[in-house]
This record gives structure tokens, C-alpha cells and sequence, in this order.
């Protein structure tokens, strides 16, 4: 497999990662089962061959395969299970059976209307769940694993125990293992134990799955696979398709639980006064009874808030984009700070050798000479050795003999190696970055500013006596050359920073580079801010100053792994949602630990598992998409959480106002079952889906309540004074229906007024959806048989215009009560 190692710039490395959101336990020797400090298990067998097709097939006959099924997504009995067994729609499916004994079909239409719902949500899933399956296939790690000598790649469940696993800088230990191969070989067990610093491993050294390679390579060999593995936990977790918990659906939790708390007294009150107090037909009793109780219910906003989500799922997949959890689409919308890396994000992986300019007299044929042994000495080039590779390629059958390497680490900053040279001789040499390996009053500083505020990146070619690990070594390092490349801008990232720069999201370019050089490349995208740089190992280290550096600058140079993390977490704690994009595995503390991680598809594995969101189209340009998805979603849950709790607030009111007034409930189940399928049921759909570029906010339960309170007082108070007033002029038979139906005609003209107000902005096909809806009960009540089956039929017309003018009056009111919580209640 080939993988992108580190970049000796000091950019970010081919990334890596480990499962995402779940806390990481600090492994200790009384972790028996799981302790990676103890393997157990056979050596492989075979050296460096790896097992023989007929050991692998032993293995997978006796079942000693890592079979733990890694799911993206719920189970389709899951989501079944999900959508159908809630706590609402038992008591709506109990009442519905209740309806079905003693009232006409007409009553139970709530019924039906809950099992379309229930199977429209399961739908929608169930269509989530297969994008993101396929997309999780798209994303799979594939190790790279040793067979008879001949490595490929597999899949992750394909590993038998004593596979020889290959590791390169990014990759993942997907197993539990113990090292047969090491090359400069060291290790990230952060995640795992909470140590920072990564571990030089040696042949014979235990590796624990869930930790990833930052630097060398090498092999182990696998010792725990399936579920005695500590991966069989960390990777299941890693990549599946959770519901965790988000502000919006534990707020929509807060909500049903006080209507709830306020649903069963007010129903308890509203079944005494209609079948103790009230002495009439049993059956009429009942029905009023359960149309009482049915609307109290805000049953769609569950559903509409998961087909949101799973449509958004669904959209994004489309564009190749694998949401592994999912409110990260909710997280993002909210984000105010992107932190981007440069490589991978606002530049392509791809580089050009544009000159290569000698220093102290050096030859320079000797230099390429030099630089096509350097390229030849690693075998997983990163970005900037491909270009000096492809450049200065090994003259035919001069190659020199590699004696020591060196890996880049992002501490260092610099790689190395040292070679026997064709003649005998002996040399050893750095590459890195050269504000690191030079001293502060080098005279060729001067010359590398100039080439960095070019945008043009450089690395220090440096000659070195002594142990290249040693640093000392590069202390008295004697410059060579000064190897530039140009690097390829991204053709869509400059539409992407003005797309955030518009969204008012900060940001903040955060790279192991030299940070003149990244603010050039920023200026060139035109990205607002790009002239404050700030060289990282000047950062305070107080985190409150810390973050004011933060908030002060633009581009940082010169970052480490840590203070990456260091900066995210100073971030947060001013108050900022913080995103991080990053391919590499200097990236990965920095992705857990931000409130949505972000990482390329072609980035190292442990990247990919610790991410939120996986652009599998590794294209920056995605992120604006996932933003507006987002935000689509929030807004448009906040707009018809509104209309759901309207209804909520007004039918609860209206029952205690009967069981204080001591009257008959005026309405039927039909009734309510008509007015909220036309101005709640189909609105809200259309409205949950439309699209919304409006910013996230906080407190949705603040911001959803503090105008549906109001406005389902309003329309309970208007409702039940038309309905007095109908008690008074219809008297005789049949006068209950007469007065229902102006009750409804009131109730029905300050819904829609409501859903008036939350269409807007209007635009032409809100307009048409709000005049349709009206038209549609204009209908009902001018049919004929439309009055029979819903019951509904204005008598006279003193009470029906008595009607139209306290749904005036009580428009007004919305309009007037609306803009004072805007004003004087501001979330």
C-alpha cells in the first residue's frame, strides 16, 4: 500500500487516526485480556515471508480470522425497531384502537396518518443506511499484508492470526501484534494510553491495535485478531454510523418530556369532565376525549427531524462525502473557526522541483547525485521527495548504498540519511526545513524569506558527520543546497475561503511549514487575514494567551503535533466551535479533540477512523456543501418544531379551558386531524427539506419555545372565545357541530397565520404552499361530501364572519407577540 509519509518541510504527514468519539482508556498491566503489553499468540511463521496460502487457510478453518463485523450504519431491524416502537406512537396507537371500536373511520385518520409517517422515516433510513454502507466500502483501510512473500492488500476481516502485517508513516495497527520487522520504527499509542510522545519500536516490541505509525516502518506479525483483539472494540466503534448525542435531538428529548409532563394530567382532567361531568353519549364522549388528547402529541417532529438528517446523509453521500456520525452534519453548521492544513487542503499533494541553488561552493553535480540517492534511500516518498524523485532520478546501476536512514518526524522537522558512495566514500546528509537546521543569523535565511513570500517552499539540503539521530548532529550541520519546489494551489480553494469568509466562519490555516511561505500561498487564495503569520515556536504557552494568538493571526508555520491540539483546545475555550481538516498523522490528537474532525479520503487511517466527516472525493470544496447541509437542517427543524408545539401549546390549553369551563371538547379527532395535516403535517415536510443557508445558533429549546408558547396561546384563547360565543347563538339540535365547525374555521385561520410567519422569507413556492393549504380546506368546507366526512359545516353566517374576525384579531396578536419576544427575548 502505498502511503504518504511526512513531509520534511515540516507539513503535514500522511494522516492517520482511531475511532471517533468514543473516550480512549489508559491502558494498564491489570487490562489482562486487553493488555497489548502482553500479547499472546504464535510468532508468524515463515520469517519474513509471511504464512503460506495453506497456513491461511488452516487459520480460517479453525476460525481464527478477525471476523468482527464493522457496521457503518443501524441494522434495518434496528431502524425498524427505532421508528416504530417510540413512546408516542404506543399511546397514539392505543387511542387509535380505542378509536376504531366506537367512532367512524373518519376519527381514526390519526392512525393511519402515524403509519405513514412511521414508514416514510423508515424509508428514508433505511436509504441513509444504504449510501453510507457503499460509502464506509469506499473508505475501508486496507492493510497491507505479507503472504508468501509477495505483499497486497486486504481487508481488515481477511487477517488471520500470524499474518505478517506490513506498517508504513499513516497506517493504523489494526490488530494486536508484536514487531518482526523495524525500520526506525516508532509508534502514536496516544490514543490508546494518553502518552504524546510516539514510541520507538524494536523487533520483539508489542504493538496495540487502535495506535498508528508516525514515522519508519517495518512489520508485525498479527497475535490477537477477531474479538480478542483490542481493535475488535476500537475499530466497530470507530466506524460506525452513531446517533450521538446533539444539542438539537437532546433538545427535542427536553421538549417531549415537559409535554409529556404536561400531556397526562391535562388528558387525565379532560377524560373526568367529558365521561363524569358531561352527561352524553358514551361513544361521543370518548371521541371528543381522544381528539383532546391526540394533538397534544407532537408525533412528525421525531420523524421530520430523522428524514432531515437521513436526506442530508444522502445528499452528502452524493457528493462523496461519509458522514460517520450523525450530528456532525448539525456540528458543522455550527462551527464558527475552520483550522486547515495547507497540504492536501488549499494545495494539491503534487509538487515541482523549480531550481536547486548551491550553497558554500558545493558541485553541483554532486548535488543531484546527492538528491537522486536521498530520493532512492526511502521507500514511501512523500510529496516533496516524489518531486526531487522524479527529478533527479538513480542513474542506471549507480545506486548508492543506503547505511542509515532516518525517518521525518514532526518534532525534528528533518529527514536523513547516509550513504557508501560508489567510490568508497562515505557521506551523511539532512533534508528538512531550514529555519530549523540553520542558525537564526545564517545569511541564507535572508534568501529563503524572499523565495517564501513567493509562496514557493524550501528545504535545506545539509551535510552531517556523526549519527544522524543524534541531535547534535544537526547542530553542525554544513548547508549544501537550497532545494525549491512550487507547489500546485488548489482550483477550488479559493472559492472555498470566500464561501466561509462570507459565512462569517474564521480561519486558520495551521501548518508544519514555514509560515511565510503558507501566509503567501493563503494571500494567493485570497484568504482575508493571510498577511498575520505567526511562526508556531513563538506561541505563548499559557492557553489563554494562547488563544488570544489564536484570534489575533491568521496563518501559523512551524506547528507541532501537539500544539496543534494546544490550539484547538485554546479555541474552545473562548467559546468558538471548532472544526479541523487534516489528512495526516500529525493531525490526529488535533481531529479528536476539535468539535468536528474532518479528514481526506486518501489520508492515513487513523485520520479517517478519529473524523466526523470523511471527503472521499479528497476535495476541500466539499466542506461548503456539508455547512449548508447543516444549516439546512437546524433551520428548518427550528422553523417546524415551531409549528409541532404550537399545536402542542394550544391543545393543552384548550383541554384545561374545557375542563375549567365545564363543557364539551369542541372537537372531533377528524377535525384536528385535517387542520394538522394542512397546516403542520404537508408544511412542515416541504419546509423540513427546503433549503436554509441561515447560521446555526444555539439554545434550541429557548429558540423554539419562546415563540410557540405565545403563539399557541394566542390561538387557544381565540379558538375557545369563538366557541363561547357559538354556545350562545346556536341553541337545538345539532348546535355542537355547528359550533365546532366555527371553532375549527378560528383555529384553522390563525394556524395558517402562524405558518404564514414561518414560511418566510417568501419565495414563490412557499407562497404557493401556504395558498394551498388553504385552498384545500376551502374545499373541505364547500364539498359536499368533504362536510360529511370531516363534519364540518358553517351555519348561518353572523358566527362564521363572528369567526374570520377573531382570527383577524388574533393574527394581529401573533404579528405583534412575534416581533416583541424577537426584540426583547434575543437568544
Amino acid at each position: 500500500m502505498t502511503q504518504r509519509a511526512l513531509d520534511p518541510s515540516g507539513d503535514e504527514p500522511n494522516r492517520s487516526s482511531a475511532p471517533s468519539g468514543a473516550d480512549r482508556p489508559v491502558m494498564t498491566d491489570a487490562d489482562s485480556e486487553l493488555d497489548p503489553v502482553h500479547p499472546a499468540g504464535p510468532p508468524a511463521p515463515g520469517g519474513g515471508r509471511g504464512l503460506t496460502a495453506a497456513e491461511v487457510a488452516e487459520r480460517i478453518a479453525r476460525g481464527e480470522v478477525n471476523d468482527v463485523p464493522v457496521r457503518s450504519s443501524r441494522s434495518v431491524r434496528e431502524i425498524v425497531r427505532a421508528n416504530v416502537f417510540t413512546r408516542f406512537n404506543l399511546i397514539i396507537g392505543v387511542l387509535w384502537v380505542i378509536m376504531l371500536f366506537v367512532a367512524p373511520i373518519q376519527d381514526s385518520l390519526f392512525g393511519f396518518v402515524i403509519i405513514a409517517n412511521t414508514g416514510i422515516g423508515i424509508v428514508q433510513e433505511w436509504r441513509a443506511k444504504k449510501t453510507l454502507d457503499s460509502l464506509a466500502v469506499i473508505g475501508e483501510a486496507k492493510p497491507t499484508v505479507r503472504r508468501d512473500g509477495v505483499a497486497a492488500e486486504i481487508s481488515t476481516s481477511e487477517i488471520v492470526l500470524g499474518d505478517l502485517v506490513e506498517l508504513g508513516p499513516g497506517d493504523k495497527v489494526v490488530v494486536d501484534g508484536t514487531v518482526a520487522e523495524a525500520d526506525s520504527l516508532e509508534i502514536d499509542e496516544s490514543l490508546l494510553t494518553g502518552e504524546a510522545d510516539p514510541v520507538l519500536k524494536r523487533a520483539g516490541d508489542p504493538v496495540m491495535s487502535g495506535s498508528f505509525v508516525v514515522a519508519g516502518g517495518g512489520a508485525f506479525a498479527a497475535t490477537k485478531v477477531g474479538r480478542e483483539a483490542y481493535a475488535a472494540q476500537l475499530a466497530e466503534e470507530a466506524s460506525r454510523f452513531t446517533l450521538v448525542e446533539s444539542e438539537l435531538r437532546s433538545g427535542i428529548s427536553t421538549i417531549l418530556k415537559y409535554v409529556t409532563w404536561m400531556m397526562i394530567p391535562t388528558a387525565i382532567g379532560l377524560v373526568l369532565s367529558q365521561l363524569v361531568v358531561k352527561d352524553h353519549n358514551f361513544k361521543d364522549s370518548v371521541a371528543r376525549t381522544v381528539g383532546g388528547i391526540v394533538p397534544m402529541i407532537p408525533e412528525g417532529l421525531v420523524l421530520l427531524t430523522s428524514v432531515a438528517f437521513a436526506i442530508g446523509v444522502i445528499r452528502l453521500g452524493r457528493k462523496q462525502c461519509l458522514v460517520q456520525e450523525l450530528p456532525a452534519i448539525e456540528g458543522l453548521a455550527r462551527v464558527d473557526v475552520v483550522c486547515l492544513d495547507k497540504t492536501g487542503t488549499l494545495t494539491e499533494g503534487g509538487m515541482d522541483v523549480t531550481e536547486v541553488r548551491a550553497l558554500n561552493g558545493a558541485d553541483e553535480p554532486y548535488l543531484r547525485r546527492v538528491l537522486a540517492a536521498f530520493g532512492a534511500s526511502d521507500p514511501r516518498p512523500n510529496a516533496s521527495l516524489q518531486a526531487i524523485i522524479d527529478a533527479y532520478p538513480v542513474p542506471d546501476g549507480e545506486g548508492w548504498r543506503v547505511t542509515q536512514a532516518l525517518p521525518f518526524s514532526s518534532a525534528r522537522k528533518y529527514s536523513g540519511a547516509a550513504f557508501e558512495e560508489a567510490a568508497g566514500q562515505t557521506s551523511g546528509w539532512l533534508l528538512g526545513a531550514p529555519d530549523v537546521l540553520l542558525p537564526e543569523d545564517d545569511p541564507a535565511l535572508g534568501e529563503i524569506e524572499q523565495l517564501n513570500q513567493q509562496g514557493l517552499r524550501v528545504l535545506l539540503l545539509a551535510r552531517v558527520d556523526g549519527p544522524l539521530d543524534d541531535p547534535a548532529t544537526a547542530t553542525g550541520a554544513d548547508p549544501s543546497a537550497l532545494i525549491v519546489l512550487e507547489q500546485r494551489l488548489r482550483p477550488d480553494a479559493r472559492e472555498t475561503l470566500a464561501y466561509f469568509a462570507d459565512q462569517r466562519v474564521a480561519t486558520k490555516v495551521i501548518s508544519g511549514d514555514n509560515a511565510v511561505s503558507v501566509g503567501a500561498v493563503a494571500a494567493k487564495l485570497g484568504l482575508p487575514g493571510a498577511e498575520h503569520t505567526m511562526d508556531a515556536r513563538k506561541l505563548p504557552t499559557d492557553p489563554d494567551a494562547m488563544a488570544t494568538a489564536m484570534e489575533e493571526n491568521t496563518v501559523f508555520g512551524r506547528v507541532t503535533p501537539q500544539q496543534k491540539r494546544e490550539m484547538v483546545a485554546a479555541l474552545q475555550s473562548r467559546g468558538h466551535t471548532v472544526a479541523m481538516t487534516g489528512d495526516g498523522v500529525n493531525d490526529v490528537l488535533a481531529l479528536k479533540d476539535a468539535d468536528i474532525g474532518v479528514s481526506m479520503g486518501s489520508g492515513s487511517e487513523a485520520t479517517r477512523a478519529v473524523a466526523q466527516i470523511v471527503l472521499l472525493n479528497n476535495s476541500f470544496a466539499t466542506l461548503p456543501s456539508v455547512v449548508a447541509e447543516g444549516r439546512r437542517v437546524i433551520g428548518n427543524i427550528t422553523r417546524v418544531a415551531t409549528l409541532f408545539l404550537t399545536k402542542t401549546v394550544y391543545s393543552v390549553l384548550l383541554a384545561v379551558l374545557v375542563v375549567c369551563f365545564q363543557v364539551e371538547y369542541p372537537f372531533l379527532p377528524r377535525h384536528l386531524t385535517l387542520l394538522s395535516t394542512l397546516t403542520i403535517g404537508i408544511p412542515a415536510f416541504f419546509l423540513a427539506l427546503a433549503p436554509n443557508k441561515e447560521r446555526a445558533h444555539p439554545h434550541f429549546v429557548r429558540r423554539v419555545m419562546r415563540y410557540a408558547i405565545p403563539s399557541g396561546t394566542i390561538a387557544a384563547a381565540a379558538t375557545f372565545a369563538t366557541y363561547l360565543i357559538a354556545r350562545h347563538v346556536y341553541t337545538g339540535p345539532g348546535s355542537l357541530d355547528a359550533e365546532t365547525s366555527a371553532a375549527t374555521l378560528t383555529l384553522f385561520l390563525v394556524s395558517m397565520w402562524v405558518l404564514a410567519i414561518i414560511a418566510r422569507p417568501y419565495t414563490w413556492w412557499r407562497i404557493c404552499l401556504v395558498a394551498s393549504m388553504g385552498v384545500a380546506f376551502l374545499i373541505v368546507l364547500v364539498v359536499p361530501w368533504l362536510q360529511d366526512f370531516f363534519a364540518l359545516k358553517l351555519v348561518g353566517a353572523q358566527m362564521p364572519w363572528t369567526a374570520v374576525g377573531i382570527a383577524v384579531i388574533a393574527s394581529a396578536a401573533l404579528e405583534y407577540a412575534w416581533r416583541l419576544v424577537s426584540r426583547h427575548f434575543p437568544v
